[in-house]
């Protein structure tokens, strides 16, 4: 019906894109010892479309006939289809209710407006109509942002931005562009890099997730180290509210009372519709490589990082996986690569002789760009410091390995749906001080919900995002629920474990995913009970009939 592509609706990615298993010939038996999941049973078919019960729209004929008016009837979409796809993101939790069938609310409809005018209507109709009006970009959100309240009775509207997809301008001095906000990762980065420039925001749901969502998630990207964070990269922005536009101008440093940029910053489609953005760009760097690593244990590559992070070095990306991660990421690659070549039982034997524990092994992958000068002082900088802490070198091919398959790691979260086993994500930030008891009691508590399930789990992790203060810890679970239990229950009681951990422990409840619906009985033990009321405040000042997004951010026990 218009340009605007999707990933498919049960899954990530678009469809015949998956992580295959079978040109990998660790990671069946090593999936079969840690989780208990046999990969040689046949995994379960693809949903088809047909057999959901899709709730019939609620659409009013008036509201449907003034968006028409605004957009033209060729974008205002009420097939059953285009609202499944805008009902959920793409997080465990999404998945599951969608893949059984579960629909308890759909939008009513699905809007695409071409321009910020057009958008400015659309809230303006949803204020007036009393309809609930829920942002969309690329639909890769895994904390629960997008999915509207199953008991609420308004119309509800759902504004894909996907037809806002250009670089607008290059301000070249000061190295700042312009984006509207549904500009995919490539398509932005691909615009960019006509004339030379990338903005390096680079997040695992990269090839599916939009500049808007970034800064309404207070996105990361694994080049965030040389980059920074979106919070750093994005400098001005426009956002429609109803009535009115707030626009923050793209300078570089000010003092005018609280930051309404900050406010707009993570706000979720709480505070109304990004339209666009001013952002952070350089120019391609002439040189870039990735290096691995490996360490002796992660005690080892923590200090590493931290001492890296607090030195001159100008890295790239440094990340430092724990040992259950590089044990899984060995046995994720292909019967004949680079990696293998330089991690095997040659290379293992050696460490071996030398007293190494191969149990406690963990792998690093450090990134550089710029000038041969630049890289090749950075390198020396990290080279030391790596070695001071007992590393050794593997080099670039192993690199170039984890550089090439870096957003693959999403599509495994449907290989386990697949086949009944259930995977998910929990990030969280530290000071280096603390980093070392929140990874520990993090693991340990995982364990001990496993433990309580009586199920089979497995949990890894890594650094990754280091700051001058602490970094950002990246935790992967998966198990097997066990049947006759309603697997988001199993699920919840592993989840809630991690995410209690990391509060309790001196982290924050996420990194870079959001507080959505997921993440919300976090929130007043993350910012205070004072703090909580601050955004309240915010939101009921901005939305006083809970018209914008409603559900998300704030704890069911905090809403008006």
């Amino acid at each position: 019906m218009n340009e605007v592509q999707h990933q498919k609706w049960w899954g990530w990615g678009v469809e015949g894109i998956a992580f295959n298993h079978t040109d990998k010939p660790g990671f069946a038996p090593f999936v079969k010892d840690k989780i208990g999941l046999d990969l040689s049973e046949p995994a379960a078919e693809v949903p088809r479309f047909e057999d959901l019960d899709v709730p019939a729209s609620r659409l009013p004929e008036d509201v449907g006939q003034a968006l028409s008016d605004i957009l033209g009837d060729h974008h205002v979409n009420t097939t059953d289809y285009d609202r499944v796809v805008h009902t959920y993101g793409k997080g465990l939790r999404d998945l599951v209710m969608i893949r059984a069938g579960i629909l308890p609310r759909v939008p009513d409809v699905v809007v695409y407006p071409a321009n910020e005018a057009e958008v400015q209507a659309l809230v303006d109709l949803a204020v007036t109509a009393d309809a609930v009006l829920i942002p969309f970009g690329g639909g890769s959100n895994i904390s629960g942002s997008l999915t509207p309240q199953a008991q609420e009775g308004r119309p509800i509207i759902s504004l894909d931005l996907g037809r806002l997809n250009r670089v607008l301008e290059i301000d070249e001095q000061a190295g700042l562009a312009r984006v509207q906000a549904g500009a995919l990762g490539p398509d932005l980065e691909e615009q960019l890099g006509r004339t030379g420039w990338t903005m390096g925001h680079q997040p695992d749901s990269f090839r599916h997730s939009t500049l808007g969502g970034w800064i309404a998630t207070r996105s990361s990207g694994m080049q965030s180290d040389k980059y920074g964070d979106i919070a750093d990269i994005t400098r001005g922005l426009r956002m429609v509210q109803p009535g009115k536009v707030v626009v923050v101008r793209p300078l570089p440093s000010t003092s005018t009372g609280p930051s309404v940029r900050e406010m707009i910053l993570g706000s979720e489609g709480r505070l109304g519709v990004i339209t666009e953005a001013w952002v952070h760009v350089h120019r391609l760097p002439e040189n870039r490589d990735v290096i691995a690593y490996l360490f002796p244990n992660f005690s080892a590559g923590l200090a590493a990082m931290e001492e890296i992070a607090n030195s001159d070095a100008e890295p790239t990306i440094t990340r430092v996986s724990d040992a259950p991660e590089t044990a899984f990421s060995l046995q994720t690659r292909k019967a004949s690569t680079s990696l293998s070549s330089k991690i095997g039982e040659g290379l293992f034997e050696v460490l071996r002789r030398r007293g190494w524990d191969l149990d406690k092994v963990c792998i690093s992958y450090i990134g550089y760009e710029g000038t041969t000068a630049h890289m090749r002082y950075t390198k020396g900088i990290v080279g030391k410091i790596v070695g001071k802490h007992g590393a050794i070198k593997l080099g670039k091919g192993p690199g170039a390995m984890y550089d090439a398959k870096k957003f693959d790691t999403p599509y495994l979260r449907d290989f386990l749906l697949d086949r009944g086993a259930l995977g998910d994500v929990s990030d969280t930030a530290a000071p280096w001080s603390k980093l070392g008891e929140l990874y520990v009691n993090t693991m340990r508590n995982a364990y001990t919900a496993y433990e309580e399930l009586g199920v089979k789990g497995y949990v890894m992790c890594h650094l990754s995002h280091s700051y001058h203060s602490g970094a950002c810890l990246y935790f992967t679970f998966a198990f097997r629920p066990k049947e006759g239990l309603d697997p988001l229950i199993q699920y919840d009681l592993v989840k809630s474990a991690i995410q209690q951990s990391f509060v309790d422990y001196h982290g924050t409840l996420s990194h870079h995913h959001g507080v959505g619906i997921d993440h919300q009985p976090w929130l007043e033990q993350d910012i205070g009970e004072a703090g909580t009321d601050m955004l309240v405040g915010l939101l009921r000042a901005n939305d006083p009939s809970r018209n914008l997004n409603p559900g998300t951010l704030i704890p069911p026990e905090r809403e008006w």
